[in-house]
């Protein structure tokens, strides 16, 4: 009985030993559990992730032939930095040309300028001649008229004058036929008959007299009628002039406005010479950033055209990370949150900072977004895109490149 007795203790005391190691291990479970469970559940992660960044295409803005190429796929180039050239000869004989007509154009602005004051003077000055010359040509007009006037009375006397020496002459020719029978007859002496002969050639002579003076006197009212036909166009003239003169406002006006045009011109052609610049200035294609060069397709002699692509730089200062998260992972997601995340070309564990969390899901951002025309609606998990910006200095060997794939977890608590 004493024997029985101490092996049951002993079994006893076994299973006591073994009840307690596994209640040990079990609570060594349970807290482990807990602690991983609580451990986990301070973060969300993703394998849906990668580096980001900016890619600068490079393109011509104008059309040309290729001359130099001085960049290739994988090198590192400096904002600044010349990449292509294209040949620049049509661009410099274009600002040449833009040039030239610039040149003509300030000429005519200065010559518009100029015209201004010249046209108000010369307007000025004219209105005072035509007057000036209007006063002559009345005075003148006046005088001729008179010269008329006197000239007319003057044919009307003369033309009485050889109406009356006509008379006379025509008695004398009587007398001297009548005279000349009775000289023949002897009835009256050859003295009287030789001085009524006398009588008429003096009476022939005072007719032709007459006549001249007649005649005179019609040429002189042709000249005079010839000088008032001259005063009065002189006063045409003069009235014409003065008509123009006192358009002077206007002229002047005008003047301005060829003015104003002249310097719309020449804004014009400055506005030219400087797209001539900027063109030719575009003959030289350089790196918009500091960074890597890809996609090159520039080569010497192509012929390229305005937007055509030559080549792309990818800044490397300025990269990020975009993780597609679950929906079901974003209701304690919030920016400012820590993050942590390692990339898989490189061991090292980087630090940055979630920024911010996308306006919609990646399927409603893909070229045909699902549609549910049927109504047969199947619930699919989304994805939402998060942004998440390193910490300064986490990129400063520059080794992080858009496209790596990252695996990041977000600290929510």
């Amino acid at each position: 009985m004493a024997e029985l007795s101490g092996e049951t203790r002993t079994r006893k005391k076994g299973r006591l030993i073994r009840f307690g190691i596994l209640a040990t291990a079990v609570a060594v479970v349970a807290v482990s559990v807990v602690f991983l469970w609580r451990y986990f559940n301070t973060y969300e992660s993703t394998d849906d992730a990668q580096v980001d960044g900016h890619i600068d295409a490079v393109s011509s803005r104008i059309s040309g032939k290729i001359i130099e190429v001085q960049a290739e796929d994988e090198k590192v180039v400096k904002a600044g930095d010349v990449l292509v050239r294209i040949d620049p000869q049509d661009y410099q004989v274009a600002l040449a040309k833009a040039e030239a007509d610039l040149a003509e154009s300030e000429a005519v602005l200065e010559a518009s300028r100029i015209d201004i004051p010249i046209t108000s003077t010369t307007t000025s000055s004219q209105l005072k001649g035509a007057r000036s010359s209007r006063a002559d040509a009345t005075a003148s007009l006046l005088g001729a008229e008179r010269q008329i006037n006197a000239a007319e009375a003057r044919q009307i006397a003369a033309a009485a004058g050889v109406r009356e020496a006509e008379a006379s002459l025509t008695k004398a020719n009587d007398d001297v036929r009548r005279y000349k029978q009775l000289v023949d007859k002897d009835e009256i002496s050859r003295q009287q008959y030789e001085t009524a002969v006398d009588v008429a050639e003096e009476a022939l002579a005072a007719r032709d007299a007459r006549r001249a003076a007649v005649t005179e006197a019609e040429q002189n009212v042709s000249v005079a009628q010839s000088v008032v036909d001259q005063a009065r166009q002189r006063i045409a003239e003069a009235d014409a002039s003065v008509e123009s003169a006192t358009t002077a406002p206007q002229q002047v006006a005008a003047s301005q406005t060829r003015a104003r045009s002249a310097l719309a011109q020449v804004a014009e052609r400055k506005a030219l010479v400087e797209q001539a610049r900027l063109n030719l200035s575009y003959c030289t294609v350089v790196a918009p950033v500091t960074g890597i060069v890809g996609k090159k397709t520039a080569e010497i002699g192509e012929n390229v055209l305005p937007g055509q692509q030559l080549m792309a730089v990818v800044p490397l200062d300025d990269v990020w990370v975009i993780a597609n998260f679950k929906e079901t992972q974003l209701s304690r997601m919030k920016a400012g949150q820590r993050v942590a995340f390692t990339v898989d070309a490189y061991g090292k564990e980087y630090k940055g900072t979630l920024q911010e969390i996308g306006g919609a899901s990646g399927s409603r951002f893909s070229l045909l977004p699902p549609e549910n025309a049927t109504g047969n609606y199947v619930k699919v998990v989304q994805r939402i895109p998060v942004r998440i910006d390193l910490d300064p200095g986490e990129n400063s060997d520059h080794r992080l490149r858009p496209g790596l794939s990252v695996d990041p977890r977000v600290y929510v608590e």
